[in-house]
């Protein structure tokens, strides 16, 4: 990795690192516990699209495991690994598989990462309850899934012209 990459990865993981915490400032006025609008996974689709899977994967984990120790939350470091990984698995695929744009690309990998954080769920509690959670978090991951890749979108043609979306 040349260090103009690695600098590109510090900065996105810092960046996205960031949008995670600002996030978590302003919980969203749902009746339903725990949802955000996932800022943090716009830089994740950013990066696996700019960068490659393997830049994106880095700048996941570097996100994933600071954001838990700022936080000083061991659990959520399960909930955020396990969500965030499976988002970057399915993304990966479907953007390999199947012929979608960055929005389905997108809301896939919302939909996963709350598969993943359902699964955290279920390896914690011992309990098979969260599962009913999962059809309001896969309806609300449309929604949010879209927006995260609608920002994507934003960024890749705004950037289009930089040295940035050059690999």
């Amino acid at each position: 990795m040349t260090t103009e990459r690695l600098t590109r990865c510090a900065v996105l993981a810092a960046l996205a690192l960031a949008f995670s915490y600002l996030e978590s400032m302003f919980p969203l006025p749902l009746p339903l516990p725990g949802v955000k609008l996932g800022l943090a996974n716009i830089v994740t689709v950013f990066a696996l699209y700019a960068l490659g899977a393997a830049e994106a994967a880095a700048i996941l984990l570097v996100r994933v495991l600071l954001g838990a120790m700022f936080a000083g939350n061991a659990t959520a470091l399960l909930y955020s690994l396990l969500g965030g990984f499976s988002a970057l698995l399915a993304m990966l695929l479907l953007r390999r598989c199947a012929p979608l744009s960055v929005y389905g690309v997108s809301v896939g990998g919302a939909a996963a990462h709350n598969c993943g954080q359902i699964g955290a769920a279920l390896l914690l509690l011992g309990s098979a309850a969260p599962l009913a959670y999962l059809p309001a978090l896969l309806l609300v991951s449309l929604f949010t899934g879209a927006l995260t890749g609608f920002i994507a979108a934003l960024l890749f043609r705004a950037m289009a012209n930089t040295n940035l979306m050059k690999p």
